[in-house]
């Protein structure tokens, strides 16, 4: 049986949380599941309405697809993204107050040993096992400093562009997600989260956490705890998922 847990968290640094997570292990529409991280920015409030009103219009869009009609996972949830990115757009457009807002975005479903990730943004999905592996790919000008060599990972997140994104929701007309497949096995753990997370903890500790507890929920709250020891800039947003897991789900 699949089970999660998922959690946000202001931080110690924010007046306004604007991270906002989804997590359904029962369908949205023939999707056997779904999960959900965005990571909202814009003016006063306009983060937060960026972050929630894409997760919800994704949901709705994505639960309209039945079986009789069933596409490729990845079709769904890129029209899902097409529309959310619309009515964020056109909302922004519309209200002064909500100018300029946008949001990141990783969602994921499991269906059997098969996981289906959509990102847009720096939020990021890992696959948690021996190892550590980052398996989206962040939209932002550190990440492309990386790719060209000019820094190293270590260097990257403490740099102090490391918040400037080249890719959000909301923000333009349209916009292009980058899709993952991979391969499930018996004790894979997937995390996705936002950057208030791996800003503040390395992917080697986010690893020896998550892998030094058996119960997924207390994982999650030492991240977090840890996430605002190390300073908790910004707001903290995780979901933690053992795809084969043998106890119910939870969430808050």
């Amino acid at each position: 049986m699949l089970k999660f847990f998922s959690m946000t968290d202001i931080g110690r640094k924010r007046e306004l949380n604007e991270d906002y997570v989804y997590a359904s292990d029962e369908p949205v529409g023939c999707l056997e599941n779904l999960f959900i991280v965005a990571d909202g920015m814009g003016g006063h409030k306009a983060g937060d309405y960026a972050s929630e009103h894409t997760v919800k219009k994704l949901v709705e869009v994505a639960g309209t697809y039945r079986e009789d009609s069933f596409p490729k996972i990845e079709k769904i949830l890129q029209r899902a993204i097409d529309e959310a990115n619309a009515y964020i757009y056109m909302r922004s457009k519309e209200d002064e107050a909500l100018s300029g807002m946008g949001t990141t975005l990783v969602a994921a479903t499991c269906s059997k040993d098969r996981l289906t990730v959509a990102n847009v943004g720096d939020s990021r999905l890992y696959l948690i096992n021996d190892e550590i592996t980052q398996i989206t790919q962040d939209h932002s000008l550190v990440e492309e400093m990386v790719s060209l060599g000019g820094i190293d990972r270590e260097t990257a997140r403490r740099h102090p562009d490391k918040n400037i994104i080249t890719r959000a929701v909301g923000v333009g007309a349209s916009v292009k997600a980058d899709f993952y497949e991979l391969e499930l096995r018996a004790a894979d753990r997937i995390l996705l989260c936002t950057d208030g997370l791996t800003n503040m903890l390395s992917d080697e500790e986010i690893h020896r956490i998550i892998n030094g507890h058996t119960d997924i929920e207390q994982a999650v709250r030492e991240l977090i705890a840890k996430a605002n020891e190390q300073g908790g800039r910004d707001n903290i947003g995780i979901i933690l998922i053992e795809p084969q897991g043998t106890v119910n789900s939870r969430h808050e």
